[in-house]
């Protein structure tokens, strides 16, 4: 353990109270982090209240559900924010209410809060580095079997399966302790991969459309008329985000999803950097792997034309 964490164990230790959020729109990494510490310190401290916030994403149900609380309970507990670079990107922005604020993160600095922060950006994900502060206290937070598999389909996830770059030794030193426990993980990965008609029908579009500059920039607009046509929803258009990702000459690729008031970006690089472009469209998020948002067409080409920028 070192200096940090052992101040994060000793809020989490003195408060009776704690409320754990994690970013909108969450993936695997922000659940697991998030879920999986409450259900470590419920474990470890059943006397403790212990609320997970923010809107419940219904593709990730398998792994947790939020907790609905009053606004009167943020009163003297401590808020712990897991996976997120930025406070506009908290989910549940009243953790400002909180006595006391502890950040923890993987991806680059953006936005310096909390009263108490651990970064590390040499993580793979938000969920390793719990696991490291569930393993590095002796009499403090402890593991089970649930906590086990929310870290690891966190893991699982922020690591496209272990093949991104971001996965070190210590990553897979990790997922052996972590499947020391008797999860499912067939099952699991069930659950993260598999893919209902209507997506893997849109998957076909997104292949079908498939055309790339010679730069190696791939992008594909899904407007509100296409996903209607395939009945599929905003939010579902996550699982294809990878879809480009073996085909060779494509550098990185751009999703553009287009929804009532804005176009989300789905942002992936095999090599060059695309998070501060990202930045630049009101987003973020790691070098390899980011999202913006955009509010018109023009705006996308923008985006687009930096990516080409960025790839010459």
């Amino acid at each position: 353990m070192n200096d940090v964490t052992e101040r994060i164990i000793d809020r989490i230790t003195v408060y009776n109270r704690i409320i754990i959020h994690r970013h909108v729109r969450p993936d695997p990494d922000a659940l697991g982090a998030q879920v999986g510490l409450a259900k470590a310190i419920q474990t470890s401290f059943p006397e403790k209240e212990v609320y997970c916030v923010g809107e419940d994403e219904a593709s990730l149900g398998y792994l947790a559900t939020m907790d609905q609380i009053a606004d009167n309970l943020y009163e003297n507990a401590l808020v712990i924010i897991c996976d997120t670079a930025n406070r506009p990107r908290i989910d549940d922005q009243r953790f400002m209410k909180a006595s006391e604020v502890i950040k923890i993160d993987h991806h680059p600095e953006v936005d310096s809060y909390g009263d108490v922060s651990w970064v590390n950006t040499n993580a793979s994900s938000t969920s390793e580095m719990i696991y490291t502060l569930i393993s590095g206290t002796q009499q403090g937070l402890k593991m089970n079997t649930e906590v086990a598999r929310l870290l690891y389909a966190g893991m699982v996830g922020d690591t496209g399966r272990f093949l991104f770059p971001s996965t070190t030794p210590y990553t897979f030193k990790v997922a052996a302790e972590l499947v020391r426990y008797p999860f499912d993980r067939s099952a699991l990965y069930n659950q993260m991969y598999e893919m209902e008609l209507p997506i893997a029908q849109l998957k076909g579009y997104l292949l079908d459309q498939l055309d790339h500059s010679p730069t190696g920039v791939c992008t594909v607009k899904l407007t509100k008329e296409i996903l209607e046509r395939y009945q599929v929803t905003a939010d579902q258009t996550s699982a294809l985000v990878g879809v480009f990702g073996d085909i060779k000459g494509i550098k990185c690729w751009a999703i553009f999803v287009e929804e009532e008031q804005l176009i989300r970006v789905r942002l992936r690089s095999k090599g060059v950097a695309i998070n501060e472009i990202a930045a630049q469209f009101n987003g973020g998020g790691h070098p390899l792997a980011a999202g913006a948002t955009v509010y018109s067409w023009q705006e996308a080409d923008q985006l687009k034309a930096e990516l080409e920028q960025a790839c010459q």
